[in-house]
């Protein structure tokens, strides 16, 4: 329990993604217990949020670590920390940057990619069935660290226009809402977990009150890996 608290302490003091699985690795034998299962997760995300008009989901990858807790020989509580891994959507409308030059190159053809990036911790209730399929269910708390939109228009088939605008203060700093999941365990139970979430924010994302409630989405579609058992 020391070295997870320890772990927990360096991940969220520092935003060197490699430095955080580098620790993971070296920690891997000594966090798995009998009761304790420590891995690597990470894979693909489409995020989108709702609450803004015509958007596109906008696909990611995300990196960080989690631990399968036992409760009982089903039974287990499922956590840990996406370390690197954002929200957002894409494809738009533009607004006005307020700035007449800026707002005439984009607003003719132009579309806002925005990413919200968190620290991300599920904390789920996670059952196996004896074929090695899993389902879980619980809840997802975000701490945001930055925010972006990225203002694009396509110029010609080879070049793009971008203008990137920083929005983190426009944004509250935490996240939270349901969380889901569904998955496979390999090798009789054993190996690495392949597995699909979904989370769905449940807190109005923005701070302005008076546009309407922004939610974060999220599909993830993730590969876990169990260090040091």
């Amino acid at each position: 329990m020391k070295i997870f608290l320890i772990a927990i302490s360096f991940l969220f003091c520092t935003t060197a993604s490699n430095a955080q699985v580098l620790i993971s690795l070296i920690f891997g034998d000594e966090l798995n217990t009998g009761n304790i299962e420590f891995g690597l997760d990470g894979g693909l995300n489409w995020t989108n949020i709702n609450g803004i008009d015509q958007t596109d989901y906008l696909m990611g990858w995300n990196l960080g670590f989690y631990f399968d807790i036992k409760l009982s020989d089903l039974w287990m509580l499922n956590t840990g920390v996406v370390v690197k891994g954002n929200m957002g959507a894409e494809n738009i409308t533009v607004y006005s940057l307020n700035d007449p030059e800026l707002d005439n190159l984009f607003s003719d053809g132009g579309s806002v990619t925005r990413k919200l990036n968190y620290f991300s911790v599920p904390i789920m209730i996670k059952y196996k069935f004896e074929n090695n399929i899993y389902v879980k269910a619980g809840v997802q708390l975000g701490l945001m660290y930055n925010g972006y939109d990225t203002f694009i228009k396509s110029v010609n088939e080879e070049d793009d226009l971008q203008h990137e605008v920083n929005i983190k203060d426009q944004y509250h700093p935490l996240d939270a809402g349901l969380a889901f999941g569904l998955g496979y365990r390999l090798m009789g139970g054993d190996g690495m977990n392949i597995g699909f979430n979904y989370y769905y924010g449940l807190i109005d994302v923005r701070i302005d009150d008076s546009s309407p409630s922004e939610l974060n989405q999220a599909v993830y579609l993730n590969v876990g890996i169990p260090i040091g058992k």
